[in-house]
């Protein structure tokens, strides 16, 4: 047992580092490749407002990739959009909190049972679960960026309910090309089941074979739809409740009167 903990931890280490580098070439692309309008999509005063506010100068990578609709005219993600799209996906707060719920029920019904019901197989789901994430989002960001495949989620707001969360599903499995055409997802598919058929070396024995891994396949790509769906409603559920809120504060600032 001691021989496969120790296993487990230079395997997450390898796969840290490999995503550490992996990041370091998209922040060295991200600050050697510049911006530059192209003829087949000319900029507007309105794009270069956002391109300065996409500069080096105002970079964080903790910020979310600014979300973009369907029908809005098209300009192609960036290297730091890719690096920004990769950090807040693998320790971001939205992300980490569904590692960490996913891990706490893990340990609550003791699953896998290897690691054990306490805090310590709690820290080792915790571990091998963003051991994982860093590496599919590092394998489909560096895979996208070679193949010149968009990874952002484009929403359809004006679009029939229908219509929407047939969007959601066509870009879980699509993605969208720097030519402004869409195709499969192929740096996604690579990232997904290539990252879980490789987390099999350092996952315990009873979950680290085919079968868990095209199910921990099936779970990321289920999880990726799931994130879709956010993006595309989320923005207009939070309208509703604000407004909801402030037609209620009105109300009691009358009723007050």
């Amino acid at each position: 047992m001691q021989h496969q903990t120790n296993c487990g931890i230079r395997s997450i280490r390898l796969v840290s580092l490999v995503s550490i580098l992996l990041v370091t070439n998209l922040f060295a692309l991200s600050q050697a490749i510049p911006s530059e309008p192209t003829a087949e999509s000319p900029r507007s005063p309105l794009s270069h407002q956002a391109e300065r506010s996409e500069a080096p100068s105002s970079f964080s990578v903790l910020r979310p990739v600014k979300k973009q609709g369907q029908e809005e005219t098209y300009y192609p993600i960036t290297p730091s959009q890719r690096l920004r799209w990769f950090v807040t996906g693998t320790v971001g707060p939205a992300h980490m909190a569904g590692v960490t719920f996913v891990s706490a029920c893990g340990t609550a019904v003791n699953r896998p049972g290897e690691y054990g019901p306490h805090w310590t197989g709690f820290a080792d789901r915790l571990g091998a679960g963003v051991a994982g994430s860093a590496l599919g989002n590092a394998m489909e960001a560096s895979g996208g960026f070679v193949l010149r495949e968009d990874l952002r989620y484009f929403r359809v707001p004006q679009q029939p309910f229908k219509a929407r969360v047939g969007n959601v599903v066509r870009l879980t499995f699509l993605a969208r090309s720097q030519d402004d055409s869409v195709k499969p997802a192929y740096a996604r598919y690579v990232g997904v089941f290539g990252s879980n058929f490789l987390s099999n070396t350092w996952r315990v024995r009873s979950e680290a074979n085919a079968q868990d891994a095209l199910l921990r396949s099936s779970e990321g790509l289920a999880g990726r739809m799931a994130a879709n769906a956010f993006e595309e409603f989320w923005p207009d559920l939070k309208k509703y409740f604000f407004r909801k809120r402030n037609r209620a504060a009105q109300q009691r600032l009358k009723n007050a009167e």
